[in-house]
């Protein structure tokens, strides 16, 4: 491309960071440049200077400057690109083949899945095998590629929804916004939250710094967070196991909440520090929090409730800390507290 150009953004490009836009829309392109880009204000959203985290919305234009006379020793040779590409398309074909064998529904709407812990949802700088990545690899035949309508992290494993169609993105999309989808997650806690059973409504506000995406309590300026618990079993004031329901969705708000009760989530370094983790090593250090099981009035009509199977490292720590290992379907009575 030799001149400047105006792109639109269409409805099947929603939601997109920027950056993951670019990099499908010009591949040649390395992130470093687009950085620079940004910083000089020659890539702009509706005349505006954005990041490259910026999300796309249907209807904004984007400024593309000339492309074609990267800077000397900038972009890697054309068969260094595509050995890169290739790489990419192997990891992305592999990763589909796992993801279809996790589906736990699919119909003309929806696909459900049971997201592996581990997995990031969207790719970043450091991050090039991740969900996003592999969602052509989910078309089962359609024209239009899988979107995603919410997130989980990168380390919480469990039900994940995402939309076949730009129709039912808009549609699940609203009813996630309007909370109207309801959300159900277990955890193993270190201790035993006082009381077992509640409600904690504490604001939460993100904090900027070098190791990662964070939060903090923050009652003045945070955004409003309500989270429902209940413990379903827990040895003394050593462990528990946590059903928790997040009527809010705020970034990391269960891990930031069970920490704030005084009982950080099993593996959470970053928000329980070292008093996170149990002594010997018959316990994984990975996070323990899974997304059990989801509630939503399905587009189509009726509601449709689904439900993901605990992770290995989740169902070794229930038998060695003694708790119930049976997950079967989950049941409405299981949502009401």
């Amino acid at each position: 491309m030799s001149s400047v150009e105006s792109i639109t953004i269409g409805h099947d490009e929603a939601e997109q960071r920027l950056d993951r836009w670019f990099k499908r829309r010009f591949p040649e392109l390395t992130h470093g440049r687009l950085e620079k880009l940004l910083r000089t204000g020659q890539v702009r959203v509706d005349g505006k200077r954005i990041k490259a985290n910026h999300r796309l919305e249907p209807g904004q234009t984007v400024r593309v400057p000339p492309l074609t006379a990267a800077p000397s020793g900038e972009a890697p040779p054309a068969e260094r690109t595509e050995a890169r590409s290739r790489k990419s398309d192997l990891a992305s074909a592999r990763l589909g083949e796992e993801l279809r064998r996790r589906i736990l529904h699919r119909d003309d709407w929806l696909i459900v899945i049971d997201k592996p812990a581990g997995l990031a949802v969207q790719g970043g700088t450091e991050t090039t095998v991740h969900l996003d990545g592999a969602l052509d690899e989910l078309r089962f035949g359609s024209d239009e590629r899988p979107r995603l309508v919410h997130r989980l992290d990168k380390d919480t494993s469990g039900v994940l929804v995402l939309a076949r169609t730009a129709r039912a993105a808009a549609k699940l999309s609203e009813l996630f916004r309007g909370r109207e989808v309801h959300k159900l997650y277990w955890a193993a806690v270190i201790g035993s939250p006082q009381p077992l059973s509640g409600r904690i409504d504490l604001a939460l506000s993100k904090q900027p710094g070098q190791s990662g995406e964070r939060v903090r309590p923050d009652r003045e300026e945070g955004q409003r967070a309500i989270t429902y618990y209940r413990t379903v079993e827990h040895i003394g004031r050593k462990a528990a196991w946590l059903a928790l329901r997040p009527e809010t969705g705020r970034t990391h708000q269960l891990r930031a909440h069970c920490a704030a009760l005084g009982t950080p989530i099993l593996g959470d370094g970053k928000y329980g520090g070292a008093g996170a983790f149990l002594p010997g090593k018959e316990v994984s250090r990975q996070l323990h929090l899974h997304a059990r099981a989801l509630e939503l009035p399905h587009p189509a009509g009726k509601t449709l409730r689904v439900s993901a199977p605990l992770p290995p490292h989740m169902v070794a720590t229930w038998k060695f800390l003694g708790f119930s290992v049976s997950s079967g379907p989950a049941n409405r009575e299981e949502f009401e507290f």
